[in-house]
């Protein structure tokens, strides 16, 4: 039952995870999210529907059928591998065989050492040096690329630079204020919205459309948008009789929460 369940764990993760490229494989970027998705209902923390007994949210559940830095003695590569169809992991029924490649990087991940990790939103916080980068070469208009104003362009414009691409130039201001008035709202600019920033040439112009942008009722309807489709929110039932539901006091709750920035 153990390795049934094993199977269960091991085709989530190796199914989505084939892609990574040579380095080291990391937990939380590259694992952790497939248990959550695949593995935890039946193997999580939940007794009601934990199966043979193997908990797969905790290291040390997992490490009971994982020999760290050691794949050749793991008992979850050998299921992996074995030419024995009644041993072997996952079952040949299931339809979920495990690709040579997605069977080496298991075996990747066990000799690096299996490693955990604590979950990304419970580590301290880090406050990262600032790249030092070249921005010589920068301008607000014309073909040289955009100049460096905060410290996410700094890291933005090393990462260019390690991949040997260039930064691209900054762009219209009629551009702009469309692509962050979109971004934000969820709606284009007016002719009058476009007519007053371009108008505005002060150094903090961009600054100001986007403190006018995150005061707008607009703005919590827009960032409201994916956690109502999460919660598949409809004003009706939306099939055969499609009667009215009274839930548009909690899309308008959410909209709000944004709009006075509530905490999470």
């Amino acid at each position: 039952m153990v390795y049934s369940a094993v199977c269960c764990w091991m085709a989530s993760w190796l199914g989505a995870s084939g892609g990574v490229q040579a380095g080291e494989i990391d937990f939380n970027r590259d694992i952790r999210p497939l248990l959550s998705d695949k593995c935890f209902l039946c193997h999580g923390p939940d007794e009601q529907t934990r199966e043979a007994d193997l908990r797969l949210d905790t290291q040390a559940g997992a490490l009971t059928v994982i020999q760290p830095r050691d794949s050749d003695s793991s008992e979850l590569i050998r299921r992996l591998i074995t030419d024995d169809e009644s041993e072997r992991m996952p079952p040949p029924e299931s339809n979920r065989a495990l690709s040579k490649e997605q069977i080496t990087l298991l075996q990747r991940w066990v000799d690096e050492g299996a490693g955990w990790g604590q979950h990304w939103s419970f580590a301290p916080l880090d406050a990262p040096e600032v790249p030092k980068v070249d921005d010589s070469n920068s301008s607000t208009s014309g073909d040289r690329v955009a100049p460096i104003r905060n410290p996410i362009d700094a890291f933005v414009r090393a990462r260019l630079a390690r991949e040997g691409l260039q930064a691209a130039p900054e762009a219209a201001r009629e551009t702009l204020i469309r692509r962050v008035t979109l971004d934000l709202t969820g709606l284009p600019p007016t002719v009058a919205e476009v007519d007053a920033f371009l108008a505005d040439t002060e150094p903090r112009a961009y600054e100001r459309l986007v403190d006018r942008l995150l005061k707008s009722p607009a703005f919590g309807e827009r960032m409201a948008w994916d956690w109502l489709d999460a919660a598949r929110y409809a004003d009706s039932n939306g099939y055969q009789g499609d009667g009215e539901r009274t839930m548009w006091p909690w899309r308008d709750w959410v909209v709000d929460a944004f709009n006075r920035n509530l905490p999470y």
